[in-house]
């Protein structure tokens, strides 16, 4: 969860009278966002606002990010990244963890898919708010389709969100996209967690796949391409939009030049349409690009 800073706690920090957090908010110059009226600052963004305006260091150059690829586990980006050999690592903890991390410098890129309800909209109000004050551009991945994967002694059982309570299901971490939206989805079903019987939290959606398929869990809120893999049943829910984030000086290097390269190969498009339920038509489109 991203800790805020009011506008007076940042006057404070800052040493400055409210006023200029209210000027330095109007012009875009420091993170923030708005809700129910109020400015709120998140810490870590304003954090890395500090680091770049330090007294020192204006006008150098920022030191180069690691290499690494953070943020949420997707099998497509996962086998591209090693299908065209880039060479860049990788660091799949969620969303949250990825988005985090990328903004405190500790990667080159990161995926997520967080849904927000209040715009209606995937993935760009986090990165307004979080990387804002970056040079980052928001690029599209892919469309996946995401529901319940199934036992087979669940299939003809769960037919909707409802016939979940009481169930063992696998959650993922909280960290995760898919946990954020499991929970809105329950809250639009009438359900609480505490309606269903919660496994540890698994960490990768193959995790979440494997839970199921072990016979730990009855459902797991998974991809249509790992209950394919594993040939269990599926029940569709909702198409979801992953994308990537990405610092805009690094986009340049060749790492990332070479698995943008590939994935406008005739190869991944080719393994995009043997995976089930992924959709790769408007991959690249830009949905947020800081000026």
């Amino acid at each position: 969860m991203a800790e805020y800073l009011t506008t007076k706690e940042l006057a404070e920090l800052l040493r400055i009278k409210e006023r200029k957090v209210y000027d330095l908010a109007a012009s875009g110059e420091v993170p923030c966002s708005r809700a129910m009226g109020k400015l709120l600052f998140p810490r870590e963004a304003v954090n890395a606002w500090l680091v770049r305006r330090s007294s020192g260091l204006e006008g150098l150059t920022p030191a180069p990010r690691p290499n690494v690829f953070l943020g949420s586990h997707d099998p497509l980006l996962d086998w591209a990244l090693r299908q065209s050999q880039c060479g860049i690592a990788t660091y799949f903890d969620g969303s949250l963890d990825g988005i985090a991390r990328f903004a405190r410098g500790e990667g080159v890129a990161t995926g997520l898919h967080i849904y927000d309800a209040d715009h209606d909209d995937w993935n760009t109000p986090l990165v307004r708010e979080r990387c804002g004050s970056q040079p980052v551009v928001l690029v599209q991945w892919a469309k996946r389709l995401r529901g319940f994967i199934l036992g087979e002694e669940s299939k003809s059982l769960v037919r909707s969100l409802a016939d979940l309570k009481g169930r063992r299901i696998a959650p993922r971490q909280a960290e995760a996209g898919a946990h954020s939206l499991f929970l809105h989805l329950l809250e639009r079903a009438g359900l609480a967690p505490d309606d269903l019987d919660l496994l540890p939290p698994v960490r990768t959606e193959t995790d979440a796949a494997l839970a199921v398929l072990d016979g730990k869990a009855e459902a797991a809120f998974g991809l249509a391409a790992l209950a394919a893999q594993y040939r269990l049943p599926f029940l569709p829910v909702q198409e979801e939009r992953f994308d990537l984030v990405v610092d805009r000086r690094a986009w340049f290097e060749p790492p990332l030049q070479r698995f943008l390269a590939f994935c406008r190969s005739e190869a991944f498009v080719s393994r995009a349409r043997e995976l089930e339920g992924y959709d790769v038509a408007e991959f690249g489109t830009v949905h947020f690009n800081r000026p």
